[in-house]
C-alpha cells in the first residue's frame, strides 16, 4: 500500500499489523520505539517508513528494555508514544510498563502474541492473557486491555486506545495474536471524532513561567505515602470498570450453552456457533472486547438462565478463570484450548459443545 492510498478515505485491503500502524499514525502517534520480533515485524517496518512523513520519530532501539524506556521519556514530554512487540519481547518490557503505570504516563503497547513459554515459536497464541490483565510487572497496577477480533477492530481499538491512554493517564495494551497480525481483510479508516481530553498540564515541557512538574513512581517521603498513592491509582481502575467495559453478544437470549472467546478464538467460535445453530442447537456467544475491565456483569446475569458455558482459548486456560469468577458458581464452565501455537478449530469447538450438551465434558 502506498502513502497516497493510505490517505484516501475508502475501503482498503490491508494486513493487520500494517493497518494497526497506520491507525496509530492517524491517532496522532508521534513517537514509535521498537525492536524486531516475529510476528509483529510489519509494525516497526511500516512505522520506519511512515513516521518521518508525518513529522514523527521512529527509533529501532537496541533492545525491548530500551524501547519501553524511550516510550516513558517521550510520554513524559506529552507526546503520544507507542511500542509493539511479541510475547517474549513484551516480557522484557514489564518493568517499564509498571513504571509507566506508577508514573501515570499514557502509552499504547501492542502485543502480537506468539507461542510460548520461552522463545517458543512464531505461531499465534493467547497465552499472555494473565500477563496482560493481571499486571505482568510488579505492583498493584492495571492496563486497559483491548482484544480485537478483526483487522477493522485493530484499527478502531488502536485509535480508541490512544484516547483512553490520555483520558486515564495510563498505559493501554492492544492484545492481538499472530493470526490477526498477519491476515489481510478489508477495512475502512473512518473519520476520527474529536474527543474532549484533559490538557497535559503535567508534562515536562519546561518550567518557564510556572512551577516545575515532577513525574515519578518512587514514594519514600513518609510511611503510608505509597499506599495512599496506590489508592489514587485504584480510583482510575475502578472508573475503567464502571465506564469502559466492551463486549459483543450473539444469540444469548435463547441459548442452551454460551461460548466465551476473544480475538482469533472468537472468530473460530462464531463460525462453530453458526454451524451448530444450522443443526438446530441453541448456541450463543459472549465475546469480551476489553479483557480489563472484564465483562463480569453480562456473564453473571446470563448465568441466571444459561447453565452451561464453554470457554475457548489458545492457551491451557487463562481467561477461563475470570469466567468462573464471573459466573460465581451459578453455572457449569467448560474449557477447550490449544497451546504452544496450536490454533483452535471449528470442528473441535463443535465437538466440545456437543459433549457438554450431553453432559459428558469437556
Amino acid at each position: 500500500m502506498n502513502n497516497e492510498t493510505a490517505n484516501e478515505n475508502k475501503r482498503l485491503l490491508m494486513k493487520g499489523n500494517e493497518a494497526l500502524a497506520e491507525a496509530a499514525i492517524r491517532a496522532g502517534c508521534k513517537c514509535y520505539f521498537g525492536y524486531p520480533i516475529t510476528p509483529q515485524n510489519e509494525i516497526p517496518e511500516y512505522m520506519s517508513r511512515r513516521m518521518p512523513e508525518v513529522g514523527g520519530v521512529f527509533v529501532q532501539a537496541e533492545s525491548e528494555i530500551a524501547a519501553i524506556n524511550m516510550v516513558f521519556g517521550a510520554s513524559a514530554m506529552g507526546a503520544r508514544a507507542m511500542t509493539s512487540s511479541s510475547s517474549p519481547g513484551i516480557s522484557l518490557k514489564q518493568e517499564g510498563i509498571s513504571y509507566l503505570a506508577g508514573a501515570e504516563l499514557p502509552a499504547v503497547i501492542v502485543n502480537i502474541q506468539r507461542g510460548g513459554p520461552g522463545l517458543g515459536n512464531i505461531s499465534a497464541s493467547q497465552a499472555d492473557y494473565f500477563q496482560a490483565v493481571k499486571g505482568g510487572g510488579h505492583g498493584d497496577y492495571r492496563l486497559l486491555v483491548y482484544a480485537p477480533a478483526s483487522v477493522q477492530e485493530m484499527v478502531d481499538l488502536t485509535i480508541k486506545g490512544f484516547d483512553m491512554a490520555d483520558k486515564y493517564r495510563n498505559p493501554v495494551m492492544i492484545l492481538a495474536d499472530g493470526v490477526l497480525g498477519q491476515m489481510m481483510e478489508p477495512l475502512e479508516f473512518k473519520e476520527i471524532e474529536k474527543t474532549d481530553l484533559p490538557a497535559k498540564t503535567w508534562a515536562l515541557t519546561g518550567a518557564k513561567g510556572r512551577e516545575p512538574n515532577l513525574i515519578r513512581s518512587l514514594y519514600l517521603k513518609n510511611e503510608g505515602e505509597l499506599e495512599q498513592r496506590n489508592y489514587v491509582l485504584k480510583k482510575k481502575y475502578d472508573a475503567m470498570k464502571e465506564n469502559e467495559v466492551m463486549y459483543e453478544t450473539l444469540f444469548i437470549d435463547d441459548a442452551d450453552i454460551i461460548l466465551i472467546a476473544y480475538g482469533t478464538s472468537a472468530r473460530v467460535s462464531k463460525a462453530a456457533m453458526n454451524l451448530l445453530r444450522k443443526e438446530g442447537m441453541k448456541i450463543g456467544m459472549i465475546r469480551p472486547i476489553t479483557l480489563f475491565p472484564f465483562p463480569e456483569e453480562i456473564i453473571y446475569k446470563t448465568a441466571d438462565r444459561v447453565k452451561k458455558f464453554l470457554v475457548v482459548e489458545m492457551s491451557l486456560g487463562q481467561m477461563v478463570e475470570d469466567v468462573k469468577l464471573s459466573v460465581n458458581g451459578k453455572a457449569e464452565v467448560g474449557f477447550y484450548g490449544r497451546t504452544g501455537g496450536g490454533i483452535v478449530n471449528v470442528e473441535e469447538v463443535c465437538e466440545n459443545v456437543k459433549k457438554m450438551l450431553k453432559g459428558v465434558g469437556p
